[in-house]
């Protein structure tokens, strides 16, 4: 069975704090209460509408928000999960990313994550005038693009704070898990936990092809109350942490954003790190 070199790294918990069906008072709330609940990461999505019923009740953009979460915490960090590559222009994400990196750095070091994938959400684009065209389409452009963001930030002046980490979401073999080889310090995957040693076996035979060290990459996966409910039970994490998964991100959903399920990760964390 395939496991991924980790011993180095510790267990991370984060969490998706879903912008939808809430006001902004209340996703703030949240994102306060949970850097004070003590998770590494804080993480929004990247959608124009909400994606559970009722799909036409409150939502907000990603990166907007992603600028207040840069002022509003202190410790923890943020970005996108996942930010859509068909919205905006490359060169813009490498500047919006840059800036946001900034914003949080408050006289030190940056706490931007940039997640990015090639989008999937059809409304999305038809609502918002983007050609949805193919996934292969999507993901070409998303491996294009890729290589022009990690130029921009080269050119940018002031240059970002920090090597932005790159984390990329999917579990395609052919291209996304290639382009995890090639440019992403985290790969955040849905797959279930019996098929990630396949993955993992595909993942590294890209790290080989492209020349990378397979230990530079963390691995990460999460939940959602829309069908992942079963990472919540410890059998199933401590199935996860031999196979080299360090970063947990169970996602939250509005209005009230009920941070109780967090508690025993967070927990979890602590036996596992030795704390």
């Amino acid at each position: 069975m395939t496991t991924h070199p980790a011993k180095h790294r510790p267990v991370r918990i984060g969490v998706q704090l879903a912008p939808q069906h809430a006001s902004y008072s209340q996703i703030r709330d949240a994102i306060l209460r949970a850097e004070d609940l003590g998770v590494d990461a804080i993480f929004n999505w990247d959608h124009f509408f909400p994606l559970t019923e009722p799909l036409d009740a409150e939502h907000y953009e990603a990166w907007t928000m992603l600028a207040s979460i840069a002022e509003l915490t202190e410790r923890v960090e943020f970005g996108p999960l996942v930010n859509c590559n068909s919205y905006r222009n490359p060169d813009l994400q490498a500047d919006m990313a840059r800036t946001v990196d900034h914003i949080s750095a408050k006289g030190g070091t940056g706490r931007l994550i940039f997640g990015t994938g090639s989008g999937w959400a059809e409304k999305d684009y038809l609502e918002y005038g983007y050609e949805f065209d193919t996934i292969g389409s999507r993901l070409n452009d998303l491996r294009d693009d890729l290589g022009r963001i990690r130029r921009r930030w080269e050119l940018l002046d002031p240059a970002p704070t920090r090597d932005i980490p790159i984390l990329i979401g999917g579990q395609g073999e052919q291209k996304t898990l290639r382009l995890v080889a090639e440019h992403a310090a985290i790969w955040h995957t849905f797959t279930p936990i019996e098929k990630i040693p396949h993955k993992l076996d595909v993942l590294h035979d890209w790290c080989a092809r492209v020349g990378r060290d397979p230990s530079d990459i963390e691995i990460a996966t999460g939940f959602t109350p829309r069908g992942f409910g079963p990472l919540l039970e410890q059998d199933a994490l401590e199935r996860l942490h031999p196979l080299g998964v360090r970063f947990i991100v169970p996602s939250i959903d509005g209005p009230d954003y009920d941070l109780s399920p967090v508690k025993p990760l967070l927990e979890w964390r602590d036996r596992m790190n030795g704390a």
